[in-house]
């Protein structure tokens, strides 16, 4: 599930809390980077999870209005066919959902606003609708609505961003509410890949996409750091035409990390390890971050490769 991109920025995150909060040592600092991947994929079982949250609040609610039904002597025949969804059922049974969440103690006790907050736009929309009114439904159809209430009704929900945040400080986890939309991506994958015969021994992403991930992250974080001051003397050398007192310190960081890849990670093409930055440098630093970094990058890259210095099979064509 987590890829090298998503290392990358990882990696990025740690430093600037690093390089920023004066108390971290390298080692904290990787115990850092470690425990945000195992952050990460919290929030992923937490987010499956919720398939299970939503079904008993639902199941909740139909308990309820028969009790008021009773009490009022109407009658009420509820539509159960959404608290019998048999892939809810395959996902409250799974049995490494179930371990994962009850060895990590997560809950969503303190995020209830996202449910019922959730439930009541599911009531409202067109396709739990015709959901119910199908004269029949099947694991597929099943599946289906799970997916569109992750893609339709969680993604781009303030109220769930805000249950996600009250659930991050109450269960001491970090980035959730950042990661929230590309986790949920994830889940959206894992509801595409379930079988019906896979029962409860369904297999579910697991947290790195291969095991060399951790040590390419751990690596990186620590190549960095141990050649910060070198690194930060090329940058430095090629601002001539920067102002160096307005550069942000998140692109410092960006151009730091990018240079120990590219100096020591000579298996990973180049244009890779640039693009990635590049790429980087808009999504989290300033507007025009990406042209400072790309500009800064491509002289020391050059430098390098003029001097025989740069152990890369691929050109940079810039």
């Amino acid at each position: 599930m987590i890829n090298r991109t998503n290392v990358r920025t990882r990696v990025a995150q740690t430093l600037f809390a690093f390089y920023t909060e004066g108390d971290k040592t390298p080692l904290t600092a990787k115990k850092d980077l470690l425990r945000s991947f195992s952050d990460t994929y919290s929030l992923y079982m937490l987010l499956l999870d919720y398939v299970n949250e939503l079904t008993r609040y639902a199941e909740d609610q139909i308990v309820q209005s028969r009790v008021r039904a009773k009490a009022t002597h109407v009658n009420y025949q509820p539509n159960m066919r959404f608290v019998e969804n048999a892939f809810a059922k395959q996902v409250f049974e799974n049995r490494t959902l179930r371990n994962y969440v009850e060895q990590e103690k997560l809950t969503w006790d303190m995020g209830m606003l996202a449910v019922e907050d959730v439930y009541r736009k599911l009531q409202d929309a067109p396709f739990y609708k015709e959901y119910l009114a199908l004269p029949e439904t099947n694991y597929e159809e099943d599946k289906k609505i799970w997916r569109k209430i992750f893609t339709d009704l969680l993604i781009g929900n303030e109220n769930f961003y805000i249950a996600l945040e009250e659930l991050e400080l109450a269960l001491d986890a970090v980035n959730w509410t950042i990661d929230a939309d590309y986790i949920i991506s994830f889940v959206v994958k894992t509801i595409k890949r379930f079988k019906e015969e896979e029962g409860a021994n369904q297999a579910l992403l697991p947290m790195f996409d291969n095991e060399q991930e951790v040590e390419f992250a751990t690596q990186l974080l620590q190549v960095t750091i141990d050649h910060h001051d070198e690194y930060a003397d090329m940058i430095n050398a090629h601002l001539k035409n920067w102002d160096a007192s307005r550069i942000a310190l998140m692109d410092r960081i960006l151009l730091t990390i990018a240079l120990a890849e590219i100096i020591n990670f000579p298996d990973i093409a180049l244009e890779v390890s640039f693009n990635e930055y590049i790429e980087l440098a808009k999504e989290y630093s300033s507007d025009k971050s990406y042209i400072f970094v790309n500009g800064i990058l491509t002289e020391i890259i050059r430098e390098l490769k003029n001097k025989n210095q740069l152990l890369k099979a691929i050109q940079l064509k810039r």
